[in-house]
């Protein structure tokens, strides 16, 4: 390789010349645009929009899980909707919500206005959790458990929805929370 056709020399021409005017416009605008955004991210959005469902996730035995679920249970239980227990557990408490292959077990009645932790895991393979018409999305991973806080603002049924493909019956997989006065 000759010194002329080195990658370590600049080439010939008007590669780099000082920026034209045009050019300084836009990336003086670019600039000023991704200034503004991280301001508005950082200082405005969060003082005036609503805060996103904070999730914490931490691991867990499988089988200590669906013992905390059946405990739960044990504890709550009003009745049963389809085989699956429906249970209601005191405002302000925890809820246990095991995935499994085509169930969310157990239908959960809570009250309207109420904080609740709900802890959700699955026995199997990943699911989705989608909670629905209030858009709450994350995933349910075998051996984790997902921690989040929800008040439910209005009374009414709310779908659960597995929106992670978990097998053939997954378009089966429902789950319910009704929430009353």
């Amino acid at each position: 390789m000759s010194i002329r056709n080195s990658p370590l020399i600049a080439p010939r021409g008007r590669w780099l010349s000082p920026m034209g005017r045009d050019e300084r416009l836009w990336v003086g605008m670019t600039v000023v645009w991704a200034l503004a955004m991280f301001v508005m991210m950082q200082l405005i959005w969060p003082r005036i929009g609503e805060v996103q469902t904070t999730i914490r996730s931490f691991r867990v035995d499988p089988a200590e899980f669906g013992r905390l679920t059946e405990a739960f249970i044990a504890a709550n239980q009003v009745g049963e909707e389809a085989g699956n227990p429906v249970v209601a557990p005191p405002p302000g408490g925890d809820v246990y919500i095991q995935a499994a292959r085509y169930q969310f077990r157990p239908h959960v009645r809570l009250v309207a206005g109420e904080t609740y932790t709900f802890h959700i895991s699955s026995v199997d393979v990943q699911h989705g959790f989608s909670l629905q018409p209030d858009n709450v999305n994350f995933q349910v991973l075998p051996g984790y458990v997902t921690q989040i806080d929800l008040t439910p603002r209005a009374a009414g049924a709310y779908t659960l929805i597995c929106n992670e493909y978990c097998g053939t019956g997954h378009h089966l997989m429902l789950g319910g929370i009704e929430v009353v006065e």
